[in-house]
């Protein structure tokens, strides 16, 4: 079909996206689980002076990191099972062919998921931002947030890759929403081009010489009832 190259555009969007959630779903789990299952968005540090070790002083619920998590793995589950559902009709049918219902449900659910992907893109920005702040305002000799990952924390924590880990998470949110900002382009563009082609295909003169795109409309139907012009005899 003449939208082949636009749907193969779109199926990479969608390993893509798959990709991204699964890369923030595992950073934010990696680093609450080296926290020993603690939150650290929006936390804040310690500094023991004797030990010259970093401990924590404030940590967020736990709940807060799930949801991050949580809705990274379902982008991520959406996509793949739609990247499987296209590559199997594919593969039986030989082709594509998109339903207006369809379009309209993926323009749903990708208008969902930008919502959900700013909440959480802003969730570990400022999240990360108010973390780094504390470790820059509590432990000594540090000029940038990521260098506390090279010092000493209290045991049973690893902060090696905290910073780096978190960054990484916040990346790959804002990439996948603005790989759905062009899958939603997209959708609109093949929903504009079908409904083009509908017009094109059912106007006046349309198939099976019917009336007003009705193939099962003739002009005899189309008639009035009443004041019907005299036949003549």
């Amino acid at each position: 079909m003449a939208l082949t190259g636009v749907l193969l555009l779109e199926l990479g969007l969608y390993a893509s996206c798959f990709v991204c959630g699964i890369v923030t779903a595992a950073s934010v789990t990696i680093v609450q689980g080296n926290y020993g299952g603690l939150c650290m968005l929006y936390g804040a540090v310690s500094y023991n002076a004797t030990g010259s070790a970093i401990g924590v002083q404030l940590s967020s619920s736990s709940s807060l990191c799930y949801f991050v998590s949580a809705v990274s793995v379902m982008v991520a589950v959406v996509c793949f099972s739609l990247s499987l559902y296209w590559v199997y009709t594919f593969c039986i049918e030989g082709d594509i062919r998109r339903e207006r219902m369809w379009m309209n449900l993926i323009m749903a659910v990708c208008g969902v998921f930008l919502f959900f992907l700013l909440i959480t893109g802003c969730m570990l920005k400022i999240g990360r931002d108010t973390l780094c702040n504390s470790v820059l305002h509590n432990v000594p000799n540090i000029t940038r947030c990521e260098e506390a990952q090279t010092r000493k924390w209290v045991s049973p924590l690893k902060g090696e890759r905290f910073y780096n880990s978190l960054r990484k998470a916040e990346v790959a949110v804002w990439v996948n929403f603005f790989f759905w900002l062009i899958i939603g382009a997209l959708v609109i563009v093949q929903r504009r081009q079908s409904l083009g082609l509908k017009v094109i295909g059912g106007g006046v003169g349309g198939p099976a010489g019917g009336l007003f795109g009705d193939p099962g409309v003739t002009a005899a139907e189309t008639e009035p009832f009443f004041n019907r012009p005299g036949r003549p005899q």
